[in-house]
């Protein structure tokens, strides 16, 4: 129960994108805005000891200490819908969810959903489309949907609150890169420039297909990489752009970053799309937000900007490893189906991001 073509609106329903004001991980605040929010935030109660991970690195997931050999995993992600077919939307968000648990290096146990409705605007056939979606995925996953919670909301929201397990000696934070590390990407950019050209009705069946086959694809070689000694930092690319999130391993491991954007793998077609403007809002957010971090070299492609800041949905896992772990990195991606994971640049002492 998949679409192969975008959805268009009919005489008596609205696009589901036409009800939300962004859509997917592009509807993330801006990384510069949220800093703020979280600075000026002071927690009430001391750290545990045994809270592994929390808000200090902006990694993509909490963790707590259940016992030695036992780490808990918890996280939640939800946003407005990025596709007009409802079923499609559900299992973009569960895997978009679930990535958190494989970006720590763990495995997903449990998920709830979290659903916000315009009720009175969405049939019920809608919105029971958008959980089955859901559901499909956490079933691909292994994991039942436990419980959860809705609203009726003015634009419709739907994510999933998911916990996992790890040892604790194989969680993979985003601040533990080490210089000389290689950057690595599992999936090719260009979801958000692909939304932008789905609500302008620029997005041909063909694409669509392509767009909705890197959403749902779950992020399940995070467990394998994460027991490979040489893989020291782990995250997945979101909202913020590969860019965006690249910055926080550097910011957190204290190191600069380049980026060779010639190997950066693209979904087919995007460039072309990049080409004839298509592009959201969240990506001029995002380098308002930190492009004062990143030098892009004279000769770079002009359209690198647009595509390094490009708010991904769903988005690939980007590791830090030892040169010498490259070869089993690939392997592990090309074993799990992700056949365009690539090399995209090195780690070394200093600040910052530069791309040639």
């Amino acid at each position: 129960m998949t679409s192969t073509a975008p959805t268009t609106a009919t005489a008596t329903l609205p696009r589901l994108t036409s009800l939300s004001h962004g859509g997917g991980c592009g509807c993330k605040i801006a990384p510069n805005v949220l800093n703020e929010i979280l600075r000026a935030h002071a927690p009430l109660l001391p750290r545990p000891e045994a809270l592994l991970v929390g808000t200090e690195s902006s990694d993509d997931a909490a963790v707590y200490l259940l016992n030695p050999e036992q780490a808990l995993i918890a996280t939640t992600d939800f946003f407005m819908p990025i596709v007009d077919d409802p079923f499609d939307f559900g299992r973009i968000a569960a895997t978009n969810a679930i990535s958190d648990i494989y970006a720590m290096g763990g495995t997903p146990i449990m998920a709830l959903a979290l659903v916000g409705m315009p009720i009175g605007v969405l049939p019920v056939d809608t919105i029971s489309a958008i959980l089955r979606g859901g559901e499909a995925v956490c079933a691909q996953a292994g994991i039942p949907i436990a419980g959860g919670h809705s609203i009726d909301s003015v634009e419709p929201i739907y994510g999933l609150m998911v916990m996992g397990l790890a040892h604790p000696s194989h969680i993979r934070r985003n601040d533990r890169a080490r210089a000389g590390d290689v950057v690595i990407l599992g999936k090719p950019l260009g979801v958000g420039i692909q939304s932008a050209a789905l609500k302008k009705d620029a997005l041909d069946p063909a694409g669509y297909a392509r767009m909705i086959a890197t959403t749902t694809q779950l992020n399940t070689p995070g467990r394998r990489l994460a027991l490979l000694d040489g893989v020291h930092a782990l995250t997945d690319v979101t909202g913020f752009g590969l860019l965006g999130h690249l910055a926080e391993i550097c910011r957190g491991s204290q190191l600069h970053a380049h980026v060779d954007f010639s190997r950066v793998p693209l979904i087919d077609g995007v460039a072309a799309l990049a080409e004839q403007g298509m592009a959201t809002g969240a990506s001029g957010r995002n380098w308002a937000s930190y492009g004062a971090e990143v030098t892009l070299a004279p000769g770079v492609d002009p359209l690198a900007r647009t595509l390094l800041t490009d708010p991904q949905t769903s988005g690939g896992l980007l590791v830090a490893c030892a040169p010498d772990t490259v070869s089993a990195v690939l392997e592990i991606f090309r074993g799990e189906g992700f056949d365009r994971a690539a090399a995209i640049g090195y780690l070394e002492p200093g600040a910052g991001i530069d791309v040639a």
